[in-house]
């Protein structure tokens, strides 16, 4: 590798590791709100296993469905921060 193209490898690592970090810290200030999320507005996978993908939820309100919430304001939306049994 010549000097340039170390010099770009770095630089890439650094916003890329920078980025990583940022993610995390956006995270860290959400938690998973069990039933509230709307028919095809969940944020991910059900807790039961029916699907895999953001988006798929078929009905309102389902226990296995979530969302990302701000901490601490899950169950005052009518939320669970544990999905159904």
């Amino acid at each position: 590798m010549n000097k340039r193209q170390t010099l770009l490898a770095t630089a890439l690592a650094t916003v890329c590791i920078a980025g990583t970090g940022m993610v995390h810290a956006a995270e860290a200030d959400k938690e998973k709100c069990y039933g509230i999320a709307k028919a095809g507005q969940n944020d991910c996978a059900t807790a039961s296993g029916s699907h895999s993908c953001a988006g798929q939820a078929k009905k309102d309100k389902d226990a296995n469905e979530w969302k990302y919430v701000a901490k601490g304001t899950c169950e005052k939306a009518g939320g669970k921060l544990t999905p159904a049994k």
